[in-house]
């Protein structure tokens, strides 16, 4: 089998299981990607069967907790499907996801095209580049039966656990002037749970993270284009959800985003 029909394969398999909301144990030997770039060619391939195109980019593992979870040593990069994608206050389904956590996010908007290059983009030229910062919910999941130990490439390959996203309205804070890494959110279920969070908890800084998903984005050839969202990881412990939880984050002068789980 050629590399381009394993991409093609494995991209087959993984969209497979999404729709129907099932798992396996792993990709078939001849399929699997063992390397992070074919993980990003076969992601590729699972987003293009979407009926909507992508709306963006999500960072899986911003935090050393976080990259326990599922197994990994950094961050990963992944796809943000069109039609996964909701805006605050809708009902979304829990129906085949087993990881059951919402995290709340902050998000960003690309205003201009940051195109790949060989030298590594600075915080300052990814931030020039901005024109929103949104608050975000992350609903993920894993087409996996054990994503702790299907690795890095395999998880890179299934968008790193992406599923639905949430997104709020554009802040019309100035959020520039903010230290985002400061910057503390409340993440709360009605009448069940509350948890806090702070920007620190991406990978030091929000901002940090963001420049890091760009670097690695340009590494690979690929451009971050204008409207196209990015959303840094979550900023606090997940919060554990289930059917009829309503889900609040609080992002102070910034706005808040919720939704619902059906």
């Amino acid at each position: 089998m050629s590399t381009g029909a394993q991409h093609t394969n494995a991209a087959d398999l993984i969209w497979q299981h999404w729709q129907a909301g099932t798992v396996m144990a792993a990709l078939p030997d001849v399929s699997r990607p063992h390397h992070r770039r074919d993980g990003y060619t076969i992601q590729a391939g699972v987003t293009a069967k979407g009926s909507r195109p992508s709306t963006g980019w999500k960072i899986a593992a911003t935090s050393k907790a976080g990259q326990a979870h599922i197994g990994v040593d950094g961050p990963l990069a992944g796809r943000l499907l069109g039609e996964r994608t909701h805006q605050s206050g809708a009902m979304v389904s829990l129906t085949g996801n087993r990881m059951r956590v919402a995290e709340p996010e902050f998000a960003f908007r690309c205003g201009k095209r940051l195109e790949p290059r060989v030298a590594p983009y600075t915080p300052d030229e990814v931030l020039s580049a901005m024109d929103a910062l949104i608050p975000a919910i992350e609903v993920p999941d894993s087409r996996f039966e054990d994503f702790a130990k299907a690795g890095a490439a395999q998880l890179v390959a299934d968008c790193a656990c992406a599923r639905d996203f949430v997104l709020g309205t554009p802040t019309t804070a100035d959020w520039s002037a903010i230290d985002l890494s400061r910057h503390r959110v409340q993440g709360s279920i009605a009448g069940r749970l509350e948890r806090d969070g702070i920007g620190a908890n991406v990978l030091d800084d929000p901002r940090l993270a963001l420049t890091w998903l760009v670097n690695e984005l340009s590494s690979l050839g690929i451009a971050l284009e204008p409207g196209e969202i990015a959303t840094t990881g979550t900023c606090m412990t997940p919060l554990e959800i289930q059917p009829g939880d309503h889900v609040i984050a609080d992002f102070g002068v910034l706005g808040r985003v919720e939704a619902r789980f059906a």
